[in-house]
């Protein structure tokens, strides 16, 4: 291994899997329910967006689903 490398000379190209890895959607919420996550978010230092698909992926990987009480 080379003790330097010239960093300057190599040539950029994009992350092939950066399309895989997130997708950006619109999405209507509670404001209630923004607020929230944005609070955790100030206690935890992680931003609210990482927090909330943080939680839909552990209700996707728990098989977790929503109980509808229709009146």
């Amino acid at each position: 291994m080379k003790k330097e490398y010239d960093l300057k000379s190599m040539k950029s190209r994009p992350n092939p899997f950066a399309s895989k890895l997130k997708k950006a959607i619109s999405i209507r919420l509670g404001v209630d329910v923004i607020e929230y996550f944005k609070q955790v978010s100030n206690e935890t230092g992680v931003p609210y967006q990482t927090l909330i698909d943080t939680y839909l992926r552990d209700c996707m990987r728990s098989k977790r689903k929503p109980e509808m009480v229709w009146s």
